[in-house]
């Protein structure tokens, strides 16, 4: 399937109501609304295709570049390539994908250090959406995390709007899947509550770290046994059969005469 076919495709499943939606996280680019739920069967059907990405994100077109951040062959793209893709990001919606796209990339933890230190709103929520991916993969060493803890609790009050997220959802992060951090983490969290973020007319929040944090840390934490459990009570039953005695056989009735 090429990229006119795709397009094609992609309109075949606009929905207006989808359209409104990301109109209202910030989408002003040619938009036919497609659900993520569609765009996940296409990627299925299409494969890792990084020509094809390369001419979707062409397009212009947001659906398209969605697409085209699931289609990209992080293999085959450079450092450069996927900087110019950044560059042109415009809205959560595609920082977001943008974000898991990088992150799949063996370059991954020195981009998103970089583009952190960029001014900008968009190009700094990617970085901070990266090392969030980073921290759950269990990417990040404890110093670098350590590091982003203390960046965090400086800079998260006088950074641009949408990075405050992105800075907030690293530090939920980063507290939630490193046990030797939480203690910092929810210092930090405690430090810097709340996180004022304006997501429009979206219904859309930012989360409080701190709870979350703690309820991520309770899921993360094994629950304590009550009893035996299941393979000690079927080792229990085993043996309680190989105890029992077996049943006396009948004797065999004898056989009548002719």
């Amino acid at each position: 399937m090429d990229a006119t076919q795709v397009l094609e495709r992609l309109q075949a499943k606009a929905k207006p109501s989808v359209a409104k939606t990301y109109r209202r996280h910030g989408v002003f680019e040619p938009c036919f609304g497609v659900s993520y739920a569609d765009l996940a069967a296409l990627v299925k059907t299409l494969g890792v295709d990084h020509a094809l990405a390369r001419q979707l994100w062409a397009s212009g077109n947001h659906d398209a570049r969605v697409l085209a951040t699931k289609l990209a062959d992080p293999g085959e793209m450079d450092a450069g390539e996927l900087e110019t893709w950044v560059l042109a990001a415009g809205n959560s919606l595609i920082t977001d994908a943008l974000a898991g796209l990088a992150a799949r990339m063996l370059a991954a933890k020195p981009l998103a250090l970089a583009w952190i230190d960029d001014p900008g709103e968009w190009v700094s929520s990617v970085g901070w959406g990266v090392l969030s991916l980073l921290a759950f993969e269990g990417r990040l060493r404890a110093p670098e995390a350590s590091s982003l803890l203390a960046r965090v609790r400086k800079g998260i009050g006088g950074a641009p709007n949408r990075t405050r997220h992105a800075m907030n959802m690293a530090l939920i992060a980063i507290g939630g899947t490193m046990d030797g951090l939480r203690d910092e983490a929810l210092k930090v969290a405690r430090d810097v509550s709340p996180v004022r973020v304006d997501h429009g007319h979206t219904g859309c929040a930012t989360p409080d770290a701190e709870p979350y944090i703690l309820r991520m840390a309770a899921r993360a934490r094994p629950a304590r046994p009550t009893g035996p459990n299941k393979a000690a009570k079927k080792a229990s039953k085993r043996g309680a059969k190989k105890a029992r005695k077996p049943a006396a056989k009948k004797a065999p009735k004898p056989a009548r005469g002719r």
